[in-house]
């Protein structure tokens, strides 16, 4: 990544090639017209034909033809070489706007991939490829090289991409998930691949055998703590207890609110497990729920023989690791990421507090429209407590799921009261399900 005088100076790079070309132009331009005039203005000063002609005057009017022959010879000539002359502008012509072009490409790597990779070196060149296939062309690549995967939006940290892949090449990866993260959450997503071996904790021991491991806290040396504040689970679970702001505060305590969430229906805002499954009893088996904290929502439903994947992110705590120490699958995702699930495959999506008007409205819709392509026909979106102002509801987010086309199977919207009646803060939960046809 540049500093911000760079960026400030790239327009002005960006317009000299454009400053060159149009010179060039207006040089070609003026030679043309040089050479027209140079051609007509000559030829204005002969006299093509006589300009009295005596009809008895044969011996005279067969000088005067002899001599406009010359002069019509020596014009052709003036035409085939103003056509030489052309020709040899044109190729000029063609060969400058060339090296401007691939001086342009030179100066702005960022307008293209391969100008950009060009640049780069060691670990971060080969992690950004392309690399040759061993075997040559591929119809199902479409290509004879692989491009490893790495988000667009990398390019635009290039510096923090840089230190990202500067390590020892076989040996520890350097502790700086909290940087990686940042990375991944400026757009940076997916991270390149690294070949280092992450750091491991001392003393490991064995996860909770399953189903025991669904309400279990795990043994402070299942992880390395060097990304966060606390340094134990006591410290996680006795959060919740603390004065402050954190992601999930009283997710780690498992013996708290976490014990008791989608258990029972209270006919408005918090609907339970078991009423939904009803909607569609017995096929649904599979499913996501997007930012589910410690994974107590994917806890409940395995109970119910229902297998959930998790996405979550490590927001100053092993939310990622404690979801696996329970026995469940947790996916490091950010909530700007593509699902990474093929079109009608999952028969339940759902997302508490996360899908909010936090996110811009446009990145939403599109959030929203990924989750009806992974849902099946007759799959069910179930959208718990979101947030937004109550002038917000009706104008911007009931229009967008309709636009959508999602059908209401459950529909609750709820004052949010702890901070006033005067904020007109609303939770809007829902179940919604994707037609068949």
């Amino acid at each position: 990544m540049g500093s911000k005088d760079e960026y400030l100076r790239k327009p002005s790079q960006s317009q000299s090639p454009m400053r060159l070309k149009l010179k060039i132009l207006l040089l070609l331009l003026s030679t043309n017209l040089l050479s027209i005039y140079i051609f007509y203005g000559s030829a204005d000063h002969h006299r093509w034909l006589p300009s009295s002609v005596h009809h008895w005057d044969f011996a005279g009017l067969l000088r005067e033809l002899n001599g406009t022959q010359s002069k019509l010879s020596a014009s052709q000539a003036q035409v085939v070489l103003l056509n030489q002359r052309l020709a040899s502008t044109k190729s000029l012509l063609e060969r400058l706007l060339a090296d401007v072009g691939q001086a342009h490409r030179d100066e702005a790597p960022e307008h293209g991939l391969e100008g950009w990779a060009h640049q780069l070196g060691g670990e971060l060149k080969l992690a950004v490829g392309p690399h040759k296939l061993p075997l040559g062309y591929t119809p199902n690549l479409g290509s004879h090289e692989m491009y490893p995967t790495l988000g667009t939006a990398c390019r635009r940290f290039q510096e923090e991409l840089v230190q990202f892949m500067s390590y020892d090449v076989g040996g520890e990866c350097p502790s700086d998930e909290v940087f990686a993260q940042r990375l991944m959450l400026k757009g940076c997503e997916p991270l390149p691949r690294r070949r280092c071996h992450p750091k491991s904790p001392a003393g490991y021991v064995e996860p909770t055998p399953f189903p025991e491991s669904l309400w279990s806290i795990p043994s402070d040396t299942s992880i390395a703590w060097d990304a966060y504040t606390c340094k134990n689970y006591t410290c996680l679970v006795d959060r919740s207890k603390q004065k402050g702001s954190y992601d999930c505060k009283d997710c780690f305590n498992l013996g708290g609110r976490e014990k008791n969430r989608w258990l029972y229906s209270d006919g408005e805002l918090n609907y339970g497990i078991d009423e939904v499954l009803s909607i569609k009893r017995g096929t649904i088996r599979i499913g996501l729920d997007i930012g589910g904290g410690t994974g107590s929502f994917a806890a409940r439903m395995r109970e119910r023989n229902v297998t959930i994947v998790t996405s979550t992110m490590n927001f100053n705590g092993p939310f990622n690791n404690f979801i696996a120490s329970r026995g469940l699958v947790p996916l490091h995702i950010s909530v700007a990421h593509r699902l990474p699930f093929y079109d009608s495959t999952l028969d339940i999506v759902h997302s508490m507090h996360v899908l909010s008007n936090w996110i811009p409205d446009v990145m939403l819709e599109f959030a929203l429209f990924d989750i009806y392509r992974v849902l099946r026909p007759g799959g069910l979106f179930w959208l718990d407590h979101f947030f937004c102002h109550g002038t917000q509801l009706n104008s911007t987010y009931v229009p967008m799921f309709q636009r959508i086309g999602f059908r209401r199977l459950r529909w609750h919207a709820g004052r949010k009261l702890d901070r006033g009646f005067e904020k007109d803060e609303w939770y809007l939960s829902a179940v919604l399900g994707k037609p068949l046809t």
